[in-house]
C-alpha cells in the first residue's frame, strides 16, 4: 500500500466488515455521502500506514468462520483501527443477516462492545434501495419475509427466521431490543430516547425498523454520540453528516476520484443468488465463457490450467467469464458429494490460481461476484488497499487497488446489481 504522509483528512469512522463485498458496499455509502473511505484487505499489521481518509473499512472473511476465530480477527481489527484514531467504531455485515444460531454477528457486537467499554449499541441491517426493509423488528427482502426469500437456500448461511430480534438474541447473551418504526418515524429525537429507555432497562442491543432511506438517516444522526454501530451499509447513510455537523468533516475535493487503469478485463463468478445467476447468463450470451465444475476439481482435473489455457488467447478480444455460478439444486447435489465447506473451498482455490494466473498475463480489469470469491480473488492477486470510487449500482462501487500495478475491482454481492451489471460494472471502470 502507499504510504500516506497523514496531512489530510484525519479517520473519523472505523468500520470492520464480515466480507469483501460487504465492504466495498459499506465503503460506497460512505464515499456517496461525501466521506472518503479506502478499503484494506484483511488484519492490517503494525507497519501498515494509515491511509488519508474520513473512513477506513477493514475488510474481512469472518462470516462463515468459527465463532471463536471471527471474533479474534474483528477485535484485532478495531485494535487497528482505534490506534490510527477512529473516534467512533462500525460493524457491517450482510443486509441480510448472513449468520447461524451460533453467530457471527451477536459474538462480534458483544466482544466489540467489551472491547470498547461501551454499554449500548443497534442491529439494523436494513437497505432499502435494495429491497431489505425491517418492519417491527422483521425482515423482508422486498415483498417477502427474509424467511421466505431466496435466502432460505443460501448454502452456507440459510436464514429460516425473519425475527430478528428472536434471531440475534439465540446469539448473544443479554437480550435483545426493539426500536419499532412508529419511533423511527418520530425521527431522530425519539430514536435517541428510545435508546436510553432501553439501556436503562439493561439491553446491550436492539434492532431498529426502518422501511426508507430517511428512516436510516434518521437513525444515523441518533447514533452519533454511540461508540458502536452495527449494520447493513444502509444504516452508515447518516454517519458522515454527524462528523459535518461536528465540524469534523475536512472538504478535500471529490471523495470518489480514482485513476484510471487500462488493461484486459475478465470477470469472474463464484456467487450462486439468483441475482448472479441472471447476470451470469446475459454475459453468457455475448462473451466467451469458461465454467468451474466443482464435481471435476474433485476427481483432480487440472481445470486451473485449462482455464488459464483457455483465456490467455482471448484476452485482447473482449472481456471474458471465468464462472463456477449454479442454481439451487445443482449446489445441494455437489454439498451432497463433498459436503458444504470442501464444495467451496475447491472453487475458491481455483478462483485463487486462476486470479493469479491472469494476474501474470496483463489482466487489470476485474469484476467479481460473490463475497467468498471477491475475498479468495484479492487475497491471490496480493491486494491490501482499495481506493473507492463512483458507484456502479447500489452498493457496488469501482475501486482502485493502491498498491502495484494497480488494478481496476468491482467487488460484487451476490445478491446486488441487475442482469446487466456485469456489462455496466466494465462501462464504469476507471
Amino acid at each position: 500500500m502507499t504510504d500516506s504522509d497523514n496531512t489530510g483528512q484525519q479517520v473519523l469512522l472505523g468500520c470492520v466488515a464480515d466480507d469483501f463485498t460487504g465492504a466495498t458496499d459499506l465503503a460506497n455509502t460512505l464515499v456517496q455521502n461525501g466521506l472518503s473511505t479506502v478499503q484494506l484487505l484483511g488484519v492490517p499489521d503494525a507497519e501498515t500506514a494509515v491511509p488519508d481518509a474520513g473512513a477506513v473499512v477493514v475488510a474481512l472473511k469472518s462470516r462463515t468462520n468459527p465463532v471463536r476465530e471471527a471474533v479474534s480477527q474483528s477485535l484485532a481489527a478495531i485494535d487497528w483501527l482505534r490506534r490510527a484514531g477512529a473516534e467512533q467504531l462500525f460493524f457491517k455485515y450482510c443486509s441480510t443477516f448472513d449468520s447461524t444460531e451460533d453467530g457471527n454477528i451477536g459474538p462480534v457486537a458483544e466482544a466489540f462492545l467489551e472491547a470498547l467499554g461501551a454499554d449500548f449499541t443497534i442491529a439494523c441491517p436494513a437497505f432499502p434501495t435494495n429491497g431489505r426493509t425491517i418492519y417491527q423488528g422483521h425482515l423482508f427482502v422486498g415483498a417477502a419475509l427474509l424467511s421466505e426469500s431466496s435466502m432460505r437456500d443460501h448454502p452456507l448461511t440459510p436464514m429460516t427466521d425473519a425475527n430478528l430480534v428472536r434471531f440475534l438474541g439465540q446469539q448473544t447473551k443479554a437480550p435483545v431490543g426493539l426500536v419499532g418504526f412508529e419511533t423511527v418515524a418520530a425521527g431522530a429525537e425519539e430514536i435517541r430516547d428510545a435508546f436510553e429507555r432501553l439501556r436503562a432497562e439493561g439491553t446491550r442491543m436492539a434492532i431498529v425498523d426502518a422501511v426508507t432511506d430517511d428512516h436510516l438517516r434518521a437513525i444515523g444522526a441518533a447514533c452519533a454520540d454511540l461508540a458502536l454501530v452495527t449494520g447493513g451499509s444502509g444504516v452508515a447513510l447518516g454517519l458522515p453528516d454527524n462528523f459535518r455537523r461536528a465540524g469534523r468533516l475536512q472538504d478535500t475535493g471529490p471523495a470518489d476520484f480514482v485513476p484510471q487503469v487500462p488493461g484486459p478485463a475478465v470477470v469472474i463468478s463464484g456467487s450462486c443468488s439468483p441475482a448472479t445467476l441472471a447476470q451470469v447468463a446475459t454475459m453468457r450470451e455475448q462473451c466467451p465463457t469458461f465454467g468451474i465444475e466443482p464435481l471435476e476439481l474433485a476427481t483432480g482435473r487440472d481445470l486451473v490450467a485449462e482455464a488459464l489455457d483457455w483465456a490467455r488467447p482471448r484476452l485482447d478480444d473482449q472481456p471474458i467469464l471465468i464462472s463456477a455460478s449454479a442454481p439451487p439444486e445443482k449446489v445441494r447435489e455437489v454439498q451432497d458429494k463433498l459436503g458444504v465447506m470442501a464444495a467451496g473451498e475447491l472453487v475458491e482455490r481455483a478462483f485463487a490460481g486462476i486470479a493469479k494466473g491472469l494476474a501474470e498475463a496483463g489482466v487489470r480489469r476485474w469484476v467479481v461476484a460473490g463475497g467468498e470469491t471477491s475475498g479468495s480473488v484479492v487475497s491471490a492477486l496480493g491486494v491490501r488497499a482499495l481506493r473507492i470510487g463512483p458507484e456502479i449500482a447500489p452498493g457496488v462501487p469501482c475501486t482502485v487497488s493502491m498498491d502495484e500495478p494497480p488494478l481496476a475491482l468491482a467487488l460484487k454481492s451476490g445478491n446486488f446489481g441487475g442482469p446487466e451489471f456485469f456489462f455496466e460494472a466494465l462501462d464504469a471502470m476507471p
